[in-house]
């Protein structure tokens, strides 16, 4: 299944983005989307507007969520304050690797509206989904309802990320796999503060104990600076494992025409490495 059927890249420049989310076009600032639009003309046909100062505008901005097929998993996305819409179109190409990586029990962390929980889910595996955000997990599960995957065994826990990593660490678990998706600043659910280049090594080291010995990881970021050479070396680093084994790269999206933007990094470790 092409896990990237309900969204299309249309356009980019500018500082924004034109995308494709299923049913809907949607015009989204993007600080890195610089240079020419190719397609002015295509911009008009936008439903969905953000401005930072005005918010939502367009002929879509009063009709509510709606919905999109990413290989196994159906999101419902809506309009938020922030600019989002509740899928991160880049997260999908990771899905492949993830899904071929041997069922267990899986810990994904900043986990937001669930599309990598799902993913997981629906090859066998079972997953302690967290996230600081009590709506997001709400959100994460009613995709959970809308994908089917309800009955699956999925733990969702709203918390502080290295609050819980800690306690799993005390109670003796352990995962065949750890998926993290960090931001660059935010806090947890005790309003403790996290910045990803401060405190992202110290939790890629507790998460080390939770590992198995043959488990995989998958780190994702967004951050500036990050570039997938620093992600990977970070995560080498956190898990005490050699950079060899650590395969790296860009999370990108391409226009129809050829035209490419890189939206954030991604550094993984295999199963069985």
């Amino acid at each position: 299944m092409d896990e990237t059927a309900d969204h299309a890249l249309i356009d980019l420049g500018g500082g924004a983005l034109l995308e494709r989310f299923g049913e809907r076009i949607v015009d989204r600032p993007h600080p890195a989307a610089l240079g020419a639009r190719s397609d002015p003309a295509a911009w008009r046909s936008a439903d969905l507007r953000f401005d930072r100062e005005r918010g939502w505008t367009g002929p879509a901005a009063n009709e509510g969520p709606w919905t999109v097929e990413v290989g196994p998993v159906r999101l419902e996305l809506r309009t938020t304050e922030a600019g989002q819409v509740g899928y991160f179109p880049e997260h999908a190409s990771m899905l492949p690797w993830l899904t071929r990586q041997r069922p267990g029990a899986v810990l994904h962390l900043f986990a937001y509206t669930g599309l990598v929980t799902l993913a997981l889910a629906a090859t066998g595996s079972e997953v302690t989904h967290l996230d600081a955000s009590r709506p997001s997990v709400a959100w994460a599960r009613r995709n959970a309802d809308l994908s089917g995957l309800a009955d699956r065994p999925i733990r969702w826990i709203v918390d502080d990320a290295r609050a819980f990593v800690d306690r799993e660490v005390r109670r003796g678990r352990r995962y065949d796999g750890i998926v993290l998706d960090p931001p660059s600043y935010g806090h947890g659910t005790d309003r403790r503060a996290w910045r990803l280049e401060e405190d992202l090594p110290d939790l890629l080291a507790a998460c080390r104990s939770l590992l198995a010995p043959d488990g995989f990881v998958l780190l994702t970021a967004h951050t500036p600076g990050f570039e997938a050479g620093r992600l990977a070396h970070t995560l080498s680093g956190g898990l005490a494992a050699p950079v060899g084994r650590i395969e790296s790269g860009g999370l990108v999206l391409t226009t129809s025409d050829g035209r490419s933007l890189e939206l954030g990094s991604f550094a993984r470790v295999p199963g069985g490495a």
